[in-house]
């Protein structure tokens, strides 16, 4: 058994234990090894920081509270208290597709999980919240500060299917942003290579407000690199409102950056289908 504790009242701990008898529940076993409630491991379960292995198999997350494990398996505790008790924002259903459905994603919602769990992701809302209840599989990613459209497969063909779709470039996707000074009138590309790799990102001017010397920008990009919009932008001397990280930080301000635009041709339907976002959920330019 590997065990290590930090924090007070051991917060934060992290377990690798190896199954040495299939007469009891992963449940007790990881209680008794790590000191910690059945409780607490139950919700760490049910959050996804609980997972299992053997041999070389690669681990999953262990949800079930009834299961008992095998001789030879191993479990793998990675409870954050801090983390379990961290409640997301709730996201908004678009569209349920049945097959795959459509979501807006709010700020501080996240596209993927860790070991440390995976309450906070959309998929895992997703799987928790639509009914009829489904499994939930990710198919694209917005950063977590980002919110907008975002696609939810519900089967492992259906997600690479879609995720194809995505990486063939087959997937119309458009962002809008508010940005600090007079963006030019006229649409500009811009092509700086982000970490050594081209990228290019397509912005046009949608409005400027000269009271607050802010633009409204529609972007679409040809690449899609780490932080590439927010970092475009920043380096074409109009940085994002409310970016922490390649902007000013502009206190008082969340990221006002939106994923407001998807389409592409369904490959279930067949036809194109087109998902806007409302104008009540894009940056508001006069919100401050």
């Amino acid at each position: 058994m590997e065990i290590a504790a930090t924090g007070a009242g051991r917060s934060r701990i992290e377990l690798h234990l190896e199954v040495e008898r299939q007469d009891d529940r992963a449940v007790a076993l990881l209680s008794r090894a790590s000191g910690l409630s059945r409780t607490a491991i139950k919700q760490a379960m049910t959050r996804g920081a609980v997972w299992i292995g053997r041999g070389h198999d690669r681990p999953r997350r262990l949800r079930r509270a009834s299961h008992r494990p095998r001789r030879g398996d191993r479990l793998h505790l990675y409870y954050d208290a801090r983390i379990l008790a961290t409640e997301p924002p709730a996201p908004t259903l678009l569209s349920d597709q049945r097959q795959y459905s459509v979501w807006y994603k709010p700020a501080g919602l996240l596209s993927q999980g860790s070991r440390w769990g995976d309450h906070c992701t959309l998929h895992r809302w997703a799987e928790q919240h639509l009914s009829p209840q489904r499994p939930a599989f990710t198919v694209h990613r917005l950063d977590r500060a980002t919110r907008g459209i975002m696609l939810i497969a519900h089967g492992k063909g259906i997600a690479a299917t879609l995720a194809g779709l995505f990486q063939q470039r087959r997937v119309e996707k458009r962002y809008t942003a508010l940005v600090h000074g007079r963006f030019p009138e006229t649409p500009r590309s811009i092509d700086t290579p982000i970490d050594g790799r081209p990228a290019i990102s397509h912005v046009r001017l949608l409005r400027h407000l000269p009271e607050t010397d802010h633009s409204l920008l529609e972007i679409r990009i040809g690449t899609g690199r780490k932080h590439q919009i927010r970092r475009h932008l920043q380096q074409a001397g109009h940085p994002i409102v409310g970016d922490r990280l390649h902007g000013h930080g502009d206190s008082g301000w969340d990221l006002q950056l939106v994923a407001s635009h998807l389409s592409f041709v369904c490959p279930v339907q067949g036809q194109r289908l087109v998902f806007e976002l409302p104008p009540s959920l894009l940056p508001d330019p006069l919100a401050q």
